[in-house]
């Protein structure tokens, strides 16, 4: 037999939460097959199999809590394959009913497991559903049966689960004066996800450790969105990738960090740690939240390399393959609200990081050209968060305005990038 453990994770990172079995018990694990995916404060792991066999248990459902260190479930290496999911599931109950006081009274079958009353129907009219969505459906006490999914293929899933929920406790039209007389309203309760936990504590943490204000300016967009226009195409068939504005912004804020290095700083005890190297930290939103994969070293890459390694890191954040490496160690973030339409807006800092630039969305405003004309412009409202603690107010409004005119001269970025 062969224990399977929950390594090493990361440098701080202790525990984890299982987010799915891969494999069941009794289906055959070749070696270096990944077993099961576990979701930690930054990234999801897999977790592979060390020897070839059969995985004969799983101590820990979905949705549990695991620790480095914990044996998570058991391999037999001289097993062979081929076992049902059915079987399997069944295989997984055994150990509890050879536990007398783990049985249910026959009296209340209501108590059984969900698991053993469908083992026992036919394959075909089994509710397809993950343990985590069947353990959620017991503890608000719904049969699965009684959902209707909305998946095609018949698959119960969370969100099924709560909308039946919601339904369910809706008050029936024939009791409006009892719903006057009860207060409570209808509630869906829904358990934080650990990197949402983990994004919570860090946004609190940045607020209640740094003396955190924002300046703001706006950017006319006119000379770039004309530059793009003419170079797009033949940058995407000269490169493979297209360009955006992100690279601009990238190489513009470089520029930036290097005329006030303090904001391309951290402050460690009672020292201040000024950076010389240009990670910067691109923050992306997924499904789980928001994470901000890092660009390494971009002062050393061309607008085609930016693009590149953006695009190649948004992939893999929204696709769940970031590894830690990908995330740890950024000097500077960039986050572009302005994807989502937003006009305005105060971000917080990637602590220990000092520093973060909010881009919006482009809007045409009238701008005076001089005393007497107007004329319509796309204009940007930019936001720069910063570490008041190590950070001047003229630092901090300077790295803006050097910003607003790299952006707004973007032929000195392609010269000098």
């Amino acid at each position: 037999m062969l224990d399977i453990k929950v390594p090493e994770l990361a440098e701080s990172v202790t525990e984890g939460t299982v987010a799915e079995w891969l494999k069941k018990p009794g289906d055959f694990v070749e070696k270096g097959e990944d077993i099961v995916e576990l979701e930690t404060d930054k990234v999801n792991v897999e977790i592979s199999a060390d020897e070839a066999g059969v995985l004969k248990e799983t101590k820990f459902e979905e949705g549990d809590t695991v620790k480095v260190g914990d044996v998570i479930a058991v391999i037999d290496t001289n097993g062979e394959g081929g076992g049902s999911s059915d079987s399997a599931e069944a295989a997984k109950e055994e150990p509890k009913e050879k536990e007398p006081k783990k049985e249910a009274p026959k009296s209340e079958p209501k108590n059984e497991p969900d698991t053993a009353e469908e083992t026992s129907k036919d394959s075909n009219s089994r509710v397809v559903a993950s343990p985590a969505a069947r353990k959620y459906a017991r503890e608000k006490g719904i049969d699965l049966n009684d959902i209707s999914p909305r998946d095609p293929l018949g698959r119960v899933r969370r969100e099924d689960i709560d909308e039946h929920a919601a339904k369910k406790s809706q008050p029936a039209p024939a009791k409006q004066e009892e719903k006057q007389d009860n207060p409570a309203k209808p509630v869906v309760r829904e358990k934080m996800s650990r990197r949402r936990q983990t994004i919570a504590k860090r946004l609190v943490e940045a607020q209640h450790t740094a003396a955190m204000l924002t300046t703001f300016n706006e950017v006319d967009m006119t000379n770039l969105m004309d530059l793009r226009k003419r170079r797009k195409d033949k940058f995407l068939d000269a490169n493979g990738v297209k360009l955006g504005f992100m690279s601009f912004f990238t190489k513009a804020v470089i520029g930036a960090l290097k005329k006030y290095p303090y904001v391309n700083a951290e402050i460690q005890n009672d020292e201040v740690v000024l950076k010389q190297f240009y990670d910067i930290g691109v923050a992306v939103s997924t499904d789980d939240g928001l994470v901000v994969p890092v660009v390494r070293d971009a002062d050393r890459l061309d607008f085609a390399g930016i693009e590149r390694e953006i695009r190649n890191l948004g992939e893999k954040a929204k696709t769940k393959k970031l590894k830690l490496d990908d995330l740890q160690g950024g000097s500077f973030t960039i986050t572009n609200g302005g994807v989502f339409g937003s006009l305005w807006s105060t971000p917080i800092l990637n602590t220990p990081q000092v520093g973060i630039l909010g881009m919006h969305t482009v809007q045409m405003r009238p701008v005076a050209i001089d005393n007497e004309n107007f004329e319509n412009r796309p204009m940007m409202y930019i936001a720069l968060s910063y570490d008041h603690r190590i950070i001047d107010g003229k630092d901090a409004v300077g790295f803006l305005v050097k910003v607003k005119e790299l952006i707004e001269d973007p032929e000195s970025l392609l010269l000098e990038g």
